[in-house]
């Protein structure tokens, strides 16, 4: 990687929303933040009278936020290839430009030079200031506030879809009923069917904007029934995403201070530069048992792991399961049923898991299992019987029942 382009990758991970333990680019969050906040509130104080004296100010300040945005959007645009790493730099600018946030990087800042070349628009075009304020999407999307409300409704979309079609049927049928009472007695106000949509909609969201109300004995009996249904109506969609917002934070606190647990087929060891594994060949490397590389993948390149293939920086090493005295490592290659019914378990220790502190030894887990690594702070440990588990470790557990009922 020449200087350039490793400075482009930096202000690529500057520009991301980055880590507390990246200075620079949870510094340039703040900074992006602030200039955000500074911009809405610039677009919202103009609409006072008060503001008048601080016009000047005011657009100064403005169009020094506005040329941020647009130098942001233009560092985006340079280091898109990084945010589509497996696209070219040709498809991976066109998948960025036409991206929610990339039209909404460009429509934070575009519209304010709409006026120099439209001048007699100039007031239909500030209603395109709104979507500034978008861009807080941006920020939060990588936060847990934000990442909650959109688990939530996707968890929750099923049955979020079918009480709205729920409330869409008894809209109408409601609209219906009332405009039959009420357009004999006042057709001036329930002329059709959709007049008495929007009434519906009105009183089944409590809205109640009470331009138009029934005056018939039968519409106003209708009304007083739409009524008390409307309140169980609106209740179920918010029943629904509230206890979506209990189960999700609930889960989200489970798996953070117990531990969580998958099954997985490969693992994925990515060689740093102070990696143990650099610069040294695959023959030399003892892996944990019933563990094996199937494949070294190096700039895209597939490499099958030989005994006398070095590793590099930036290599990701696969690994799989093995059968124990069944296989060596070019059979691995041969045999697809084996990595078909592969059967590894990756547990998460959280602070609070009834493992912690407790040597391997001494687990209550079956015989017909065992822990074969331990991924400790981004170190990947060996283990034996001996060994402690600590929270936040990783242990990765090989199935040996699973593994018996394959055959070669």
């Amino acid at each position: 990687m020449n200087k350039l382009e490793h400075i482009k990758r930096r202000i690529f991970e500057i520009i991301q929303i980055g880590q507390r333990s990246d200075i620079p680019s949870f510094s340039f969050d703040i900074f992006i933040t602030f200039i955000i906040f500074t911009n809405l509130f610039c677009t919202f104080f103009l609409t006072f009278e008060e503001s008048r004296p601080f016009k000047g100010i005011i657009d100064k300040i403005e169009f020094f936020t506005i040329i941020i945005f647009m130098a942001e959007y233009i560092l985006r645009l340079w280091t898109a290839g990084y945010l589509f790493p497996k696209m070219p730099y040709r498809k991976a600018l066109p998948r960025f430009i036409f991206s929610f946030y990339g039209l909404v990087d460009l429509l934070s800042f575009i519209p304010y030079f709409f006026p120099i070349f439209f001048p007699l628009g100039a007031v239909a075009f500030r209603i395109f200031r709104v979507f500034r304020i978008f861009r807080l999407f941006q920020i939060n999307a990588s936060y847990d506030a934000f990442n909650v409300i959109s688990d939530v409704l996707k968890e929750k979309k099923d049955q979020l879809i079918s009480s709205m079609c729920m409330i869409l049927i008894f809209m109408l049928a409601s609209s219906l009923c009332m405009y039959s009472f009420e357009h004999e007695a006042q057709p001036e106000n329930f002329q059709n069917a959709f007049s008495g949509i929007w009434w519906s909609v009105s009183t089944l969201l409590t809205v109640g904007y009470g331009d138009i109300y029934p005056i018939t004995i039968g519409g106003k009996i209708m009304a007083i029934i739409i009524s008390f249904l409307g309140v169980g109506m609106v209740a179920i969609p918010t029943g629904i995403i509230s206890a979506g917002f209990v189960g999700q934070y609930t889960k989200v606190k489970v798996l953070d201070t117990v531990g969580r647990e998958n099954n997985i087929k490969y693992l994925l060891s990515v060689v740093s530069e102070n990696h143990p594994w650099n610069k040294s060949c695959i023959g030399d490397i003892v892996f944990p048992p019933q563990l094996v590389p199937v494949v070294v993948v190096r700039d895209e390149e597939e490499l099958l792991p030989r005994a006398d293939l070095k590793l590099n920086f930036g290599d990701v090493v696969v690994i799989t399961s093995q059968r124990e005295g069944m296989l060596s490592l070019p059979d691995i290659e041969k045999d697809r049923r084996l990595r078909e019914n592969i059967e590894l378990k990756e547990i998460f220790i959280g602070e609070k898991h009834p493992w912690v502190d407790s040597p391997i030894k001494s687990l209550d887990i079956s015989r017909q299992e065992f822990i074969v690594m331990i991924e400790r702070k981004k170190k990947i440990i060996v283990p034996d019987k001996d060994s402690i588990i600590l929270g936040g470790d990783v242990v990765i557990i090989y199935s040996k029942e699973m593994q018996d009922g394959i055959t070669s």
